[in-house]
Formats: structure tokens, sequence, C-alpha cells
């Protein structure tokens, strides 16, 4: 039944602004509150001290005065309870403990084999469950999980497709909620990564963004007037399967010439291979070119230019205003830029009056573990028994 206007509903949509702007805006004031939020002191006041016992609030002493009385401010209490991010990666697991703010509290990563979605399932567990053991004693305690995959996810949080893991319909979800009984949120890792920009890096000011993972695969989140774009069916931002050779080798997709077969992390240690002969490491190729070594900076130059063969596609397919590149390659970042840029001169419309700002993440690869943990903690507070009581 629709509940048009219910007190308790009214109430509760109240309170979650109150909230809102004690979480992005403190410390803060009551008075400020209800002057931004268009409510009354009262109705402010009423809420403030609900949020103050369910401890998400604390009061932190007087401000300055502007004529009158000095206010009494308010802080988010970001310790009042944890989240875990996860970044399920093809070679490795990266995940984080954080607070409610987003601080990262515990980090860990660990490689894995791929020789199965059990096996690599069972690993994430258990990290997990180590992150969970050391979290910081809080009122609420862990209050979500949130884990990016390199893949297609639906909205029931099945990995339907990762090519690049070699997976296909894999209940990650309901694994999840059955082994830690606390909500679960899966999704894209770059949908991740552009989150993780969005609130905690450099697109924090910026409306309309892309954020391109560039890992053995690539993908990209797209943020539109500040909001995640998914798509018609939620499948947005693969474009790592772009084809920019239409008659180019088969890729892992199944269609031929994608641009990650050019421009990806395996792209570019497989044509090392090719070069130096043996297993090569991206760390290897990144101390080599340290090292000044030519040919390794000549493989990182050739991957820039790839990378704005479709940087230039997104540009002119989506009038960004701006553009961050984010995974490991951002080590690389002072021999990929200059092919990059040069490219994206040359190639992108003339019309355009400028081309938007392009840059490596200053997260480095924690911009998914970031944005999988907001994820928890968003899912969290979009939670009646959050917005209505302590549980």
């Amino acid at each position: 039944m629709k509940q048009t206007g219910d007190l308790n509903l009214v109430k509760k949509i109240n309170k979650s602004i109150v909230l809102h702007h004690i979480r992005t805006d403190s410390p803060i004031s009551r008075a400020r509150i209800a002057e931004i939020a268009g409510l009354t002191k009262a109705t402010v006041s009423s809420l403030v001290n609900e949020l103050m016992e369910s401890r998400l609030v604390d009061e932190i002493g007087v401000g300055e005065s502007s004529g009158g009385r000095k206010p009494m401010m308010l802080l988010f209490n970001g310790t009042a309870g944890y989240a875990i991010g996860v970044d399920l990666g093809v070679h490795d697991i990266l995940a984080v403990l954080t607070d409610l703010t987003g601080k990262v509290v515990r980090e860990k990563r660990v490689l894995h084999d791929n020789n199965s979605a059990e096996e690599v399932i069972d690993q994430l567990k258990t990290i997990i469950r180590e992150l969970i053991s050391s979290a910081p004693e809080s009122v609420y305690g862990i209050i979500g999980i949130g884990i990016g995959v390199p893949g297609i996810c639906d909205e029931d949080g099945n990995l339907l497709f990762a090519p690049n893991l070699g997976w296909e319909n894999v209940s990650l979800l309901e694994q999840m909620e059955e082994t830690f009984n606390i909500p679960v949120v899966i999704d894209n890792e770059a949908n991740a990564g552009a989150v993780g920009e969005k609130q905690f890096g450099a697109g924090k000011d910026t409306a309309n963004l892309v954020y391109i993972s560039i890992g053995i695969g690539i993908g990209a989140g797209i943020i539109i007037k500040g909001e995640l774009y998914r798509g018609a069916t939620g499948f947005a931002g693969e474009i790592g399967h772009i084809s920019i050779q239409h008659d180019g080798p088969k890729c892992r997709c199944g269609s031929l010439g994608c641009w990650e077969l050019y421009a990806s992390e395996h792209a570019l240690l497989e044509q090392a291979r090719r070069e130096f002969g043996g297993a090569v490491t991206l760390d290897m190729l990144l101390g080599r070119a340290e090292a000044g070594e030519a040919a390794a900076i000549a493989l990182f130059e050739r991957l820039g230019y790839y990378l704005g063969v479709g940087v230039v596609n997104i540009i002119n397919g989506y009038n960004p205003e701006f553009i961050i590149l984010g995974g490991r390659l951002a080590g690389a970042e002072k021999w990929l830029m200059k092919p990059l840029l040069q490219l994206l001169e040359k190639r992108s419309l003339s019309h355009l009056r400028k081309l938007p700002k392009v840059e490596f993440s200053q997260l480095s690869d924690r911009s998914t573990v970031l944005g999988a943990a907001s994820f928890a903690v968003a899912k969290f507070f979009a939670s009646t028994t959050v917005s209505v009581e302590r549980s």
C-alpha cells in the first residue's frame, strides 16, 4: 500500500536528510541543518537527539557565533561501525576494512591462481574473516561487505560473465550472505572504482566523469550528473570490449579486436614476453623502465598510444569533464601519459572547445575497494532499521 502522508515515513525521510548533512558537512550546527534542509529547528533538534541516542552523531562542543549564542556543533561518528571492501582481481584479491567515513583501518592483499571459482571464493572468505576479526569494537560492528568483480553482474548479485576470470553464472552474493549473515553488495569493479574516485579521489568536485580501470582487462565506470550510469539493463561500461580492429585477434569475450587486447596490463605483458622471452611481470617492467632501459620504456609508450585510441572514443562518445585512469598501471604514468595525450590532440573531434581533464588515479589501485566499501555503507544507511532505531 502506498504510504502517502504517513507520518512515520516522513520522519524516516527527514531523519535521513539530517543524517546526510551531518555525514557530509560536519562539524555542523542544528541551526545550519535546519537552514539548508528546509526543516524547522524543533524537528531537527528532535531528530538529532535520536541520532545521538543511536550513537551515529556526537556533540563536540561550541562553534563560532554569528551574532547570537554560540551553537553546539555536531560530528558524525564514523567509528560507530565498519565496512569491508573487496577488489576481486584476476590474479589477486585486495580487501580493506574501513570505518563509516571510508577511512582505511586494515588492508590485506593475497595472490590466487584462479584454478576454480570455488577455490578463489574460499580464499575470499578467509580474507574477509580475518578482517572481521581485526575490526575494533563498535556499536554496529561490521555493517556490510562490498565486492567489486571484473565482469557483468545482475541486480541479484550473480556474476553472470567474467571473461578474464573464466567464470559464468556464479551466485556470489548468495554464497557470501549465507557464510557471513551480513548484507553484501556485488557490483562491477569499474563501477566501484568510479564511485571510489567520486567520493574519495580526484573526482570529488566533478559531476560528469569516466573512470577507466586498467588491469588484466579494461572496464569503465561512468558518472553522469553525479550519479552512476548503469545503462538500460545494468551492463554499461564494458568498454574494454569495444572493437578497435574489426579483423583483429579473438578476445576471451568471443569478439574480435577488442580494445583490451591492445591496451591492458595483459596486452603489455604479452608483448613483453614476445620481446624479452621468459616470465615477465609488471613490477619487473616498471623496474627496467625506471633504470632507463629503452626497450621497456618503448613498451609502455606503445601501451599509452593504444590507451589513447580508446580514450578518444570515450571523449567523442560521452563528452565527459574528467577521465581518470586507475589500476596498477598508474605506476607507469610518466611513460604512458605523453603518447596518450598526443593521440587525443590529433584525433579528438575538432569542434570540441577543449579536451577533458585526463589524469591517473591518486588512489592507485584502491579506487575499487573504497568504492565497494562505500556501497556497503550506503546500503546500511538506506536500511529502515538504521534510519529509525538503533538495532
